[in-house]
């Protein structure tokens, strides 16, 4: 075999991405689980359940990754209240952002010296990027890695089905028609892909009135139930509409361990319990104190 001269040759190429995909292999075998959050249209809430899901399982004592790869439209840094750039170890991996001791974020708004600078990336560029994500980043050993996708069924959610063959999607709707259609949408694409769908969550299915406590359907309700039944997938839950959940994310404040008998907070602990039970062979780490 003759010696690579230095210069961008293929067989270099070949070798390079073969030691990345060696390195991917090896760090998804240190995550018990991954979760794909993912939604077939955007204004849906999914950042928003992406972000309580994980924080829900972190403050049980799980160790958790939360990996944002909405990569034009980056929003969970600052929904957690999260500045400056990552570090890198001396072995040249990234270091995530920590939101409290077993929580570890990433996002490429991270990496970006201008957090409103536009990233402008076709898809080879964008699914390179996501690879990075993996390979590069010190992950350590995790008990799930939660994935933001951005909406739709585009280049990042087809990476992730590549990449993580073995994710299992959590699929996020609104109650509305025009929302359940694009769901059936990202249903169908999971299927196409062969990747497993965990189930579906129903975020703002309704109010709970602060004054009287009654609950108001602003969206309609039961729509996502009934859509996960028509498409034999389970259904995880409702979370309802908190204008405190948006306060919290606009000042980079979760509302999680502030209002602990909040009804949206007992809707994601409604959810978790139902998604460990699935997954009820996760081991914990270790515990970890907040």
């Amino acid at each position: 075999m003759s010696e690579c001269t230095g210069k961008s040759c293929s067989s270099c190429e070949k070798r390079h991405e073969e030691s990345q995909d060696s390195i991917i292999r090896c760090k998804l075998d240190r995550i018990k689980h991954k979760l794909m959050v993912m939604s077939g249209k955007g204004g849906v809430g999914k950042s928003s359940v992406a972000v309580y899901l994980a924080l829900m399982l972190a403050q049980r004592g799980y160790e958790v990754g939360l990996m944002d790869i909405d990569l034009h439209g980056p929003s969970i840094p600052r929904m957690l209240g999260l500045e400056g750039l990552l570090g890198i170890t001396p072995e040249q991996e990234i270091v995530p952002h920590r939101y409290k001791r077993n929580l570890k974020v990433v996002s490429i708004e991270s990496l970006l010296q201008e957090r409103d600078a536009a990233v402008i990336w076709r898809g080879p560029i964008k699914h390179g990027v996501i690879k990075q994500f993996i390979a590069d980043i010190e992950w350590g050993d995790l008990d799930y890695l939660i994935i933001d996708c951005p909406p739709g069924t585009g280049d990042e959610p087809l990476s992730i089905a590549h990449l993580i063959p073995e994710a299992q999607a959590v699929i996020v709707t609104t109650p509305q028609e025009i929302a359940l259609a694009d769901v059936r949408k990202s249903i169908n694409f999971c299927r196409k892909v062969n990747l497993n769908i965990l189930g579906l969550v129903e975020n703002m299915s309704g109010l709970h009135c602060p004054e009287c406590g009654k609950f108001i359907p602003i969206f309609r309700t039961g729509g996502g139930e009934k859509t996960a039944k028509e498409m034999n997938v389970t259904f995880l839950g409702s979370f309802p509409f908190d204008p405190a959940v948006v306060e919290g994310g606009d000042a980079g404040q979760p509302i999680l361990g502030k209002k602990p008998d909040d009804p949206f907070i007992k809707a994601v602990e409604n959810v978790v319990d139902k998604i460990v039970a699935i997954l009820k062979d996760t081991p914990r780490c270790r515990m970890a104190s907040n």
